[in-house]
Order: structure tokens, then C-alpha cells, then sequence
């Protein structure tokens, strides 16, 4: 049976984003995305297999149109910093995303380039075998932490706040802490732990 020339897989990704913005990570369904095309739910069946690839599609539709291009003049530190903070931008638009981005980084073509082009900075900086590996599971996992922690759990929001009323003498360190971590801003956050942590990957390539 020919397929209705008025879908394709991009509409459908489209559509999936689309519910994923509005609704969450939890409304994402077959039937939500069929409602939101306005088709029967079994037509979708007809572009892609299952949940699982609608949801690898919407991940490339959201990270395809990341520059993966490494800044000239810029060394490795800014190089890497660069495609994190452009893989950041992308994302914070669509917060959703997050863990689907994890989920299918096996899979998903814009995870995989992204992957494939801090690898050529890492290795071009002399990150190689194992510690190549590390440099890179670190850069991801920091990225993909921290836009969660944005999502869920902003230094600016209640659990700070929380936090930092606790009684001082049972959490002196941690009620101050929070005190203090009210007035850091989302970028000052999420720049200032990747440079972090991009010190301590240019001290492990001098040991």
C-alpha cells in the first residue's frame, strides 16, 4: 500500500517534537503523534517500526542542525568548548530531548557526529587509547548532567532554596553552599564546570 504523500519521516518528527515541547517526555506516544498529524495511529507504522526509531528521528531533527565544525584559531579547550556549547544550544530549546539523547546516543546520527568531532579535537590535542575514552565519556556526561540539572533541578529553583535554610548546625557546609549557589546563573553554572573540567583533561595529558 503506497504511503500518503502528505507524510514523511520529518513531519513526523516534527510532530513528535512538537508534543515532546508541549506535554513532556511522558505524553510522547504513537497515538499522540498520529493526533497532533491528524492520521490514524497505524498509518505511522507505515515510516517508521516502532516507538524507539520516532524517537531516534526527533533526536537527529534536534541535533542535525548543530555546526560540528571546530572554530579555527581556537585551541583544543576552545575547540571542545565550542561543540559543547553548541550541542547546549540545540538542546535548551527542546529540554525534553535530554534523555532521548542519552537513550539512543548508539544510534542517533546527530549523537554519533557530534561524538565523531570532539574525537578529532581530542585526538588532534594527544588524548589517545583509554585516555581518549575517558576525555570523551567525561565531556558527555557532563553535558548531559548538567542540562538535566538545568531542567530539573536549577541552582535558581526551590530545592536551593531548601537547601539552603537547612539548620547550620546539622549542615553548615551544605546550607552555605546553597546560600551562595542562589546567585550563580545558569551560564555562570554550566561554563564554569566545563572549564573545570577541562583543566583537570589538559592536567591528565601532561602527567
Amino acid at each position: 500500500m503506497p504511503r500518503p504523500k502528505s507524510l514523511t519521516t520529518g513531519r513526523l518528527a516534527a510532530a513528535a517534537l512538537a508534543v515532546l515541547d508541549r506535554e513532556g517526555l511522558a505524553a510522547l506516544s504513537m497515538r499522540a503523534v498520529a493526533a497532533e498529524l491528524g492520521v490514524a495511529p497505524m498509518s505511522l507504522y507505515r515510516y517508521v517500526a516502532d516507538r524507539a526509531e520516532l524517537e531516534r528521528l526527533t533526536v537527529d531533527l534536534v541535533l542535525g542542525a548543530v555546526d560540528l565544525t571546530p572554530p579555527p584559531g581556537e585551541d583544543w579547550e576552545g575547540q571542545v568548548t565550542a561543540l559543547v556549547e553548541r550541542m547546549r544550544a540545540a538542546v535548551a530549546e527542546h529540554p525534553e530531548i535530554v534523555p532521548l539523547s542519552l537513550t539512543h546516543r548508539h544510534s542517533a546520527a546527530g549523537v554519533l557526529r557530534w561524538a565523531e568531532a570532539a574525537l578529532g579535537v581530542l585526538t588532534g590535542a594527544g588524548f589517545e587509547g583509554r585516555r581518549r575514552v575517558l576525555a570523551l565519556r567525561a565531556l558527555l556526561s557532563y553535558l548531559v548532567g548538567a542540562l538535566l540539572s538545568e531542567r530539573l533541578g536549577p541552582l535558581t529553583g526551590p530545592g536551593t532554596e531548601a537547601m539552603a535554610a537547612l539548620p547550620a548546625e546539622t549542615f553548615p557546609l551544605l546550607a552555605g553552599t546553597a546560600a551562595e549557589a542562589r546567585g550563580v546563573g545558569p551560564e555562570e553554572e554550566f561554563r564554569g564546570g566545563l572549564a573545570l573540567l577541562l583543566r583537570g583533561l589538559r592536567q591528565d595529558l601532561t602527567r
